[in-house]
C-alpha cells in the first residue's frame, strides 16, 4: 500500500523536475552556441594578435561593421569637407598670384598649428567622456527601471518627475559623474525631454575660452609668428599673410566650439549631424569665395571673410541641434567636473564605440572594435596613398601654374603618398588610446617621440632642406605609430586584460 502511494508522488516529482532540467540543458546549449560565435578571450602574452584577429571579416557588414560604418563614414566625410573647402580656397587664391598663394598657405599652416594644440585633445576627450557618461547614465537608468526602484524626485518648480542618474549612482558604476535627465519646457519644442551630461557643458566652456585665447594670440602676435614661419618684414608676402591671418583668427572661437560640439555628437554616435552642418558651412564658403575674391575684388581679405562666415554658420547649426537634445546649462559649478576634463585635456574617433565598450566593461567588443578599425585604417591608408599619388601628380596645376612651385610639389609628393598608411594607423591609434582613456600614455609617448623627432628635423632640414623636412616628418609619424603598437602589443595600461 505504501509502495503504491509513493509511486504517483515520485512520478509527479519527476514530472516537475524534468522540465526544469530540460530548460537548463537548452540554456546551456544556447550559451555554447552563442559563445562559439563571439571572439573568445584567451590568456596571451602579448596583444599583437589584435592586428590579425578576424581579419577575414574586415569588410564584413555584420553588426559591428555596420555600427562602425554608420559612425565612421559620416565622420570621415565631415573631416574631409573642411580640407576640401580649403583646397577650393587655395585654388581660387592661386589664380590671383603666387605671392598671395604662398602668403595664405603660410597663414593657414600657422593657424592650424596654433589651433591643433587645443583641437585634437579637446575633440578626443570630449568624445570619450560623453560616450562614457552617456553609456553609464543609460546603463544605470535601465538597471533602475528593470529593478523597479526608480523614485520620483523634485527637480524644478513644477515638481515634475525626472528619470535621474545622479552622482551617487554613477559612483556605484565606477564613474564620478552627474548626469540628470530632466523633463522641462524646451524653448524649441515644448514638453520635450533633455538630459544633462557634465562633459558637454565642460567642452563648450573650454572650447569657447580656448578660442578667445587663440584669437587674441593670433591678432596681436601675427607679425612675430609669421616671422618665425619665415615671412620677414621685407617680404612681399607679409601684407597679405598678416591680413588673412588676423581676419581668420576672428573665427577661432567658432572653430573650437564647432569641433567641441562635433566631439559631443560623436560621443552620442551621431556623425550625421556634424556632417550636415559642415557641408552647409563649406558650401557657403565655396559660394562666397568667388563673389568676395573676384566680383567684389577683395582678394585675400574676401577669402578670409568667407571662411569665418562659414565657421560661424557651422557652429550655429550644431548649437541649435545640440540644445534640442541636451541641457547645456549646468545645475551648479561642481556639476561641470571641470577638473577631470581639464586634466585629461592637458595630458593629451577612436570612435564612441570603444569608449562605450570600456564604460560597460565589454571586453569582447573592445577587442573586436579595436581589431576592426586598425585593420580598416591600413586599408584606408593604402587607398589614400594611391589617390594622392595619382591625383596630385596630374591635378597640381589646378592650384598654380608656377613652374618652380610645381617642381617643389612633385619632389614632396612621394613622401606624402608613401606615408599615408603610417599616418592613418597613427591617427586611429590616437583614437584608440583616447577611447580607452589612456591619456597619460598618449601624453608621455608624444613627448618621447618629439624629443627624438625635433633634433632630427633640425639636423635634416639644415643638411637636406625641403626633403630633409619631409624625412623628419616621416620619422615622427613612424615613431608615433610604433609607440602605440608597443603599448597594445605589450598589453600594458588598459590592455592588460588581454593577458588575463
Amino acid at each position: 500500500m505504501d509502495m503504491k502511494s509513493d509511486t504517483p508522488a515520485k512520478e509527479n516529482a519527476v514530472a516537475k523536475v524534468a522540465p526544469e532540467e530540460n530548460d537548463a540543458v537548452k540554456t546551456t546549449e544556447e550559451d555554447a552556441r552563442s559563445a562559439s560565435t563571439e571572439p573568445q578571450l584567451r590568456k596571451r602574452k602579448t596583444g599583437l594578435h589584435i592586428f590579425f584577429m578576424d581579419i577575414r571579416s574586415v569588410y564584413k557588414l555584420d553588426e559591428l561593421g555596420s555600427e562602425i560604418a554608420t559612425i565612421a563614414i559620416p565622420a570621415a566625410l565631415a573631416l574631409a569637407a573642411d580640407p576640401l573647402a580649403s583646397l577650393v580656397d587655395t585654388a581660387f587664391i592661386g589664380q590671383i598670384g603666387s605671392v598671395e598663394l604662398a602668403a595664405v598657405g603660410v597663414s593657414i599652416a600657422l593657424f592650424n598649428q596654433v589651433a591643433k594644440v587645443a583641437i585634437y585633445p579637446l575633440v578626443s576627450v570630449t568624445t570619450s567622456f560623453v560616450a562614457e557618461e552617456d553609456a553609464t547614465c543609460s546603463q544605470i537608468t535601465e538597471e533602475r527601471k528593470n529593478a523597479d526602484v526608480e523614485k520620483a524626485t523634485t527637480v524644478n518648480n513644477d515638481n515634475e518627475e525626472p528619470t535621474s542618474c545622479n552622482v551617487s549612482d554613477s559612483r556605484k558604476a565606477g564613474y564620478s559623474i552627474s548626469c540628470v535627465a530632466n523633463k522641462f519646457t524646451n524653448p524649441f519644442r515644448s514638453g520635450s525631454k533633455r538630459k544633462y551630461i557634465p562633459s558637454v557643458s565642460s567642452a563648450l566652456i573650454v572650447g569657447a575660452l580656448l578660442g578667445f585665447v587663440q584669437t587674441i594670440l593670433l591678432t596681436f602676435g601675427a607679425k612675430p609668428l609669421l616671422n618665425i614661419m619665415g615671412v620677414k618684414s621685407d617680404s612681399p608676402m607679409l601684407a597679405p599673410a598678416y591680413r588673412y591671418l588676423t581676419l581668420r583668427s576672428l573665427g577661432a572661437p567658432a572653430v573650437l566650439l564647432s569641433l567641441a560640439m562635433q566631439g559631443v555628437f560623436r560621443g552620442f554616435k551621431d556623425t550625421k549631424t556634424p556632417l550636415f552642418a559642415t557641408v552647409i558651412g563649406d558650401v557657403t564658403n565655396i559660394i562666397l569665395d568667388p563673389i568676395l575674391i573676384f566680383s567684389l575684388r577683395m582678394g585675400v581679405t574676401g577669402a578670409a571673410i568667407a571662411h569665418v562666415v562659414s565657421q560661424y554658420l557651422i557652429t550655429s547649426i550644431l548649437f541649435f541641434r545640440l540644445v534640442k537634445q541636451i541641457d547645456v546649462v549646468p545645475p551648479s559649478i561642481k556639476a561641470l567636473n571641470l577638473r577631470r576634463f581639464l586634466r585629461c585635456v592637458s595630458l593629451c574617433l577612436f570612435q564612441a564605440i570603444l569608449a562605450s565598450a570600456f564604460a560597460r566593461g565589454d571586453q569582447r567588443k573592445i577587442l573586436a572594435s579595436a581589431a576592426r578599425v586598425l585593420q580598416l585604417s591600413i586599408v584606408l591608408g593604402v587607398v589614400l596613398a594611391l589617390a594622392l599619388g595619382l591625383g596630385m601628380q596630374f591635378g597640381s596645376r589646378i592650384f598654380t601654374k608656377d613652374v618652380n612651385v610645381l617642381k617643389i610639389v612633385h619632389r614632396g609628393l612621394p613622401f606624402v603618398a608613401a606615408t599615408q598608411p603610417i599616418n592613418s594607423l597613427a591617427f586611429v591609434f590616437d583614437g584608440v588610446n583616447f577611447g580607452a582613456s589612456d591619456y597619460t600614455f598618449a601624453a608621455y609617448s608624444m613627448v618621447a617621440v618629439a624629443s627624438i623627432s625635433i633634433p632630427c628635423l633640425i639636423f635634416l632640414s639644415s643638411s637636406h632642406g625641403f626633403l630633409g623636412i619631409w624625412t623628419a616628418l616621416t620619422i615622427y609619424m613612424t615613431l608615433r605609430t610604433l609607440a602605440s603598437i608597443w603599448r597594445m602589443g605589450a598589453a600594458r595600461g588598459p590592455w592588460t586584460f588581454i593577458r588575463k
